[in-house]
């Protein structure tokens, strides 16, 4: 069956990416050791896989209109290991280099992203039901296992350089193998469906809509990643250790539900699904940032990681319903929804220089608020095949 064979590959595209780009975080603290950088230089240094990502995302939408998903992440997996290739020796001569590689991990990682976001889309299409949250699960589980084989080898003192570079290797062959087995991006052959451009998505409310919807989410599940711990060690005089364990129960809590998730989407429809979804990552932010002590701040942790798993694989799902505008309208919808992983850190930072970071995390609320009146741009489109 050819849209199990694709289910598979896009689950393959999505592990790798994840994979790889968790196995170049696991080392960063040694290229921050081996260039002597201090906190700011590491920062500046980081941000060009940011530019990189900038720089992509808008491209992405005609990119993948031309060549396809499928070329699309063959592409940019082969990119991506060249350039994680290029950070690993290059982090031995020195910064530029390294800056050099990850500006185009960064591009190859935006490109990427749009494009395997398009094709699970597709194959969600071809199967008649959602299976998006469980391709992002997929991703998560990839970023563990890259963490994972990273800590063992950091252990083991294997070089950055060998590590970086085996990993680039197996990325770059494994991953365009199994995108061979992708669907056609159009209805019905083998060559993507032209349908508007990339400037006509960025007109389209609905669009611009998700995009919101998307940002709103993807700002809820940031902020967690970069300040969860932190809040937990500032807000309640916990231990590193318990920190650790509260990103942990956040993380376990959204991996979970985006592989349980997509039945409630089936059965239920995406509006209310999502509507619940947003009340309940609210609900548990609250309990996070107010609870009496560390018990109840983890339950919080749980209920916001609950809530936070299904906004940001459904809006891409959302934003592909019609295939002949897939790789557009997703290429805007991740442009808006990738400002809150930008701009997220720093506005969390800012505001926790003036009521501590855990009284600052309520930011997330306001904009989950936001998203709940606008979950209705998310109803599939009439007459276009859809997985609800």
């Amino acid at each position: 069956m050819r849209a199990g064979r694709a289910k598979q590959a896009t689950a393959v595209a999505f592990i790798g990416s994840g994979f790889a780009f968790a196995s170049w975080a696991a080392r960063i603290p040694q290229v921050r050791d081996r260039l002597d950088l201090s906190s700011a230089q590491l920062g500046l240094v980081l941000l060009a896989i940011a530019a990189g990502s900038v720089v992509a995302l808008p491209l992405a939408g005609p990119v993948v209109t031309r060549l396809g998903s499928r070329r699309t992440v063959a592409a940019m997996a082969v990119l991506f290991a060249v350039a994680l290739a290029v950070a690993a020796l290059g982090h031995l001569a020195g910064v530029w280099p390294l800056v050099a590689g990850l500006f185009l991990l960064g591009l190859a990682n935006g490109a990427w992203d749009v494009a395997m976001n398009v094709q699970g889309a597709r194959v969600e299409q071809e199967l008649s039901r959602s299976i998006m949250a469980r391709f992002h699960a997929g991703w998560s589980c990839g970023t563990v296992g890259g963490a994972l084989v990273g800590a063992l080898l950091v252990a083991l003192a294997v070089p950055v350089a060998v590590h970086l570079t085996v990993v680039a290797v197996l990325v770059g062959v494994a991953v365009p193998l199994a995108v061979r087995r992708f669907l056609p991006d159009g209805a019905a052959h083998d060559e993507p469906v032209p349908g508007g451009g990339a400037l006509t998505a960025w007109r389209e409310p609905r669009t611009l809509l998700i995009g919101l919807f998307v940002l709103a989410f993807a700002f809820a599940e940031g902020a967690a990643n970069d300040w969860i711990n932190v809040a937990l060690i500032d807000g309640y005089d916990a231990s590193a250790a318990v920190g650790a364990i509260g990103f942990a129960v956040f993380l376990a809590a959204m991996t979970t539900a985006r592989w349980f998730g997509p039945g409630l989407l089936d059965r239920h429809g995406r509006v209310p699904v999502l509507r619940v979804c947003a009340v309940v990552a609210v609900a548990g932010l609250l309990m996070y940032v107010f609870a009496p002590g560390v018990p109840l701040a983890l339950v919080g942790a749980l209920l916001w990681g609950l809530g936070t798993s299904l906004g940001f694989p459904t809006g891409m799902s959302a934003a592909a319903d019609d295939p002949a505008r897939s790789a557009a309208r997703v290429s805007v919808v991740a442009s808006v929804g990738y400002c809150a992983f930008l701009g997220g850190p720093p506005l969390i930072g800012f505001l926790g220089e003036h009521v501590g970071v855990l009284r600052a995390l309520l930011v997330v609320g306001v904009l989950l608020a936001v998203a709940v009146p606008v979950t209705g741009a998310l109803r599939p489109l009439r007459g276009v095949p859809s997985a609800d």
